[in-house]
């Protein structure tokens, strides 16, 4: 199998590359931009830190506090599950996958200041954001693809992270190919083009204990 690892900390390190060279790049020259990852039959971006003007802490903390957080049920394969995660729906419209729909809260004052730096960071606007709390390390998101009618043919979707480190994997949906990258606290993640269309993405369970992570997926509901 081919796969391709980014353990985005300080830089992006090893590609494992078809004739096996490696490419190390600093993530740190240009840490108040997005820095584009190369992807086959798609387009990704990152950025180490969100520009703020508080601490990534502080926004954890008043995301927990403040955010409605609710245990979704969703139908897999005919059967209803509990979703092994918290989530929220903010924004504009409503939104609808695996069966299970979403009714639109508005924008808290913190999650329009978020929008309006992730809006600033990728010069893409946004007008929903759907909010995924990971307690520990036994949370996860299964593999799946941002593809609904909604979103466009060409979803733009910037992820945004804060707490716990945790492994996002994309896997090619017409080849074995695998990329692998560490969101750390305060990235953001910038899929765009083609990516939902050729790439499933998803966090997985681990064995090691984890502290708890936020992330925010920025969307525009058209």
């Amino acid at each position: 199998m081919w796969e391709r690892r980014f353990a985005l900390v300080a830089t992006i390190a090893p590609a494992l590359l078809p004739h096996l060279e490696t490419t190390t790049l600093d993530l740190f020259a240009a840490d108040t931009r997005l820095m584009p990852i190369p992807l086959e039959d798609g387009e990704l971006a990152w950025l180490a830190q969100l520009p703020l003007p508080w601490p990534n802490a502080e926004v954890m903390a008043r995301l927990l506090h403040e955010t409605d957080w609710r245990e979704e049920t969703i139908v897999v394969y005919g059967k209803r599950h509990l979703q092994p995660r918290l989530s929220a729906w903010y924004g504009d419209a409503a939104y609808s996958y695996s069966s299970l729909r979403l009714d639109p809260t508005p924008l808290t004052p913190l999650l329009e200041s978020l929008r309006t730096a992730v809006q600033d960071a990728t010069g893409h606007s946004f007008n929903s954001v759907l909010l995924n709390y990971y307690r520990n390390e036994r949370d996860s998101m299964g593999m799946h693809s941002d593809d609904e009618p909604e979103l466009g043919p060409e979803p733009v979707i910037a992820s945004l992270s804060f707490g716990a480190a945790r492994t996002f994997i994309l896997k090619h949906k017409h080849n074995k190919k695998t990329v692998r990258i560490e969101l750390t606290d305060g990235s953001l993640l910038l899929m765009s083009g083609a990516t939902q269309q050729n790439w499933l993405h998803g966090i997985n369970k681990v064995t090691r204990m984890l502290h708890s992570r936020i992330n925010l997926t920025f969307r525009k509901i058209s």
